[in-house]
């Protein structure tokens, strides 16, 4: 919280000061990205996005985003099973977050028509709305595979359940028609690094931190401490055009 709240006042005072840039005006006047984003909350791919960022003024823009990502709890931990496939001990719900968010982008340094690195900073927020979906394994039972949802059928720590027969994941969006839905906001602070020489179209990166609120604790893996807030950090790689 103290890192945010230290970048949210770098972008202020970057936003205030003239800044280093190069030519006067911009030569578009809708910029819109997609990419893949990375956080300290998620597992090697986090997930999509999706942005708009229309031009308000020389030095400013109005910034539209959507993201799907997956939110992993800090004490998930992957073992294999026998078989060689991978499964969560512990785990008993995935959290899946849609957000959409709006803000603003403010460039603080502008690069050449051609060449250079663009620096815009961005600070944004908007509503989150949580998917609860049940986290399935592949469980052995009298020589049969089943599929099972821990939290509803059995208990991790019963002796019902054995890690010795589990034998990996259920399949991937198994039981999405049995989620719940967490409302909650989101707000984040950004920088974005954009790359290229090519006029029209944008590459770049965007990192810095995200901070989620939900109105309930998410019970992702029941014998650990849940929660409602989801501080982390993010990288995400982005691609798109400008018109």
């Amino acid at each position: 919280m103290r890192i945010t709240w230290l970048l949210a006042a770098f972008l202020l005072a970057a936003r205030l000061s003239p800044g280093q840039t190069i030519g006067n005006t911009f030569e578009y006047g809708k910029e819109i990205t997609w990419g893949v984003t990375k956080a300290t909350n998620s597992g090697l791919i986090g997930g999509f996005l999706a942005r708009m960022s229309i031009r308000r003024t020389d030095q400013d823009l109005h910034y539209f985003g959507f993201e799907m990502v997956n939110v992993k709890h800090p004490k998930e931990e992957r073992y294999y099973s026998f078989t060689g496939n991978t499964y969560i001990y512990g785990k008993t719900n995935y959290l899946y977050n849609i957000r959409a968010y709006y803000g603003r982008d403010w460039t603080l340094f502008r690069k050449a028509t051609q060449q250079g690195v663009q620096v815009d900073g961005i600070l944004a927020g908007g509503p989150t709305i949580g998917v609860v979906a049940p986290y399935y394994i592949e469980y052995l039972v009298n020589d049969e595979v089943i599929k099972i949802h821990p939290d509803l059928n059995y208990k991790y720590l019963n002796s019902d359940i054995n890690r010795d027969y589990i034998l990996g994941t259920g399949n991937l969006f198994q039981g999405i028609g049995q989620s719940g839905i967490a409302p909650g906001l989101n707000a984040k602070a950004a920088l974005s690094f954009e790359f290229g020489s090519v006029k029209y179209s944008v590459i770049g990166i965007e990192t810095g931190f995200m901070l989620e609120i939900f109105a309930q604790k998410i019970p992702i893996v029941p014998t650990a401490e849940q929660f409602n807030i989801f501080p982390n950090a993010f990288i995400s790689l982005y691609y798109g055009t400008r018109k």
